[in-house]
């Protein structure tokens, strides 16, 4: 009788706490030269803030490349003393990978290049053909290599720039922090590429835009909404950030063979896969080869889907898509969840 009554009186005081209903949190900010927008379920009381903001703090000191002191900028500058920490070697391994998977068309050694261009953490240079050949000689992928915590270069003048995928990784570890403490519904979202799982607020997928390539505008259209609700998005596009000099238009996505802005008809990638990382990585090999390459690589790539938006000879706005994206457009109806982030310069 007594056990009984034992047992009674532990569920009636464990029911409150069982019963508590989550509710769902938001956070946002400036991040990595751009913005974040962070939506999960949890606690009514409680939020993970300040541990999101470690996370964020935490790969900021790993990679920046605007902090003189991160780890990142004192590999670039030569400084002995400088160890890899786990963020930036998980970057760096899987930069190879792609880079390896996409025959150099991902290459984290452009940084000389992308700040000759104008788009990198120092000021733009005055370009010229010679200068290009120049710097071309001390970049390429195969002239670095990882030994234990040291990053080993071939020349002292090859500088790692990870824009291109360090967002992705954001968005990755912090959802792997919410998998961890037991958060089943959230979409995060680090300088436009995002992760998601579970549901809205409303108990529907969450539902993720893309934007038209409009140039010249302030204006966003979203050219497509998609349900989703366990998978990972990134979109590359040479649409917002570029500049014009003497009627030329210089895109900020670089071709590491050619050492120059990448030209073609592709002026959107969408990577859908499971982790982050990859989708913003292989977002940005597909606008550097090209429309007709891109259709051909990312049947080599186990686990992603493709949306492409793209010109056609009269300059009309067209898409292509992989088979597995048709489930993700149905029903997608209403506006998207995710606000639209800053324009991303760099770490």
């Amino acid at each position: 009788m007594h056990k009984k009554i034992l047992i009674l009186a532990l569920v009636m005081a464990l029911l409150p706490a069982c019963s508590t209903k989550w509710t769902y949190h938001f956070q946002e900010g400036p991040v990595y030269g751009s913005t974040y927008h962070i939506t999960y379920e949890y606690k009514p009381s409680v939020t993970l803030e300040k541990d999101i903001n470690r996370i964020l703090g935490r790969i900021n000191i790993s990679m920046s490349t605007y902090d003189p002191n991160s780890t990142l900028s004192r590999i670039n500058h030569n400084d002995t003393t400088a160890r890899l920490d786990a963020d930036l070697k998980r970057v760096l391994e899987v930069g190879r990978e792609v880079s390896d998977q996409s025959g150099g068309a991902f290459d984290m050694t452009v940084a000389p290049l992308v700040n000759a261009w104008g788009f990198g953490f120092t000021a733009r240079e005055k370009v010229t053909p010679a200068m290009i050949d120049s710097i071309l000689k001390f970049t390429g992928y195969h002239k670095i290599r990882i030994d234990g915590d040291r990053l080993i270069k071939d020349d002292p003048r090859i500088m790692i720039d990870p824009n291109a995928i360090t967002p992705g990784y954001v968005a990755d570890v912090i959802s792997e922090y919410f998998d961890s403490v037991g958060v089943r519904n959230y979409l995060v979202e680090i300088g436009g590429e995002l992760r998601c799982l579970g549901k809205n607020r409303e108990g529907n997928a969450w539902r993720v835009g893309v934007d038209k390539p409009l140039e010249n505008t302030l204006e966003r259209e979203i050219q497509q909404v998609f349900h989703l609700e366990h998978i990972s998005v990134a979109t590359s596009g040479n649409y917002r950030k570029f500049y014009e000099e003497n009627g030329v238009k210089y895109s900020h996505t670089i071709d590491p063979k050619t050492g120059y802005p990448a030209r073609s008809n592709l002026l959107s990638a969408t990577v859908f896969t499971d982790q982050c990382i990859y989708a913003d990585a292989y977002a940005t090999v597909f606008m550097v080869i090209g429309l007709e390459k891109a259709k051909q690589l990312y049947t080599q790539i186990p686990g992603i889907q493709v949306y492409f938006i793209y010109s056609d000879a009269d300059g009309s706005l067209k898409t292509w898509q992989s088979p597995g994206v048709q489930s993700m457009i149905q029903n997608s109806s209403g506006t998207q969840e995710q606000p639209k982030p800053q324009s991303r310069k760099g770490g």
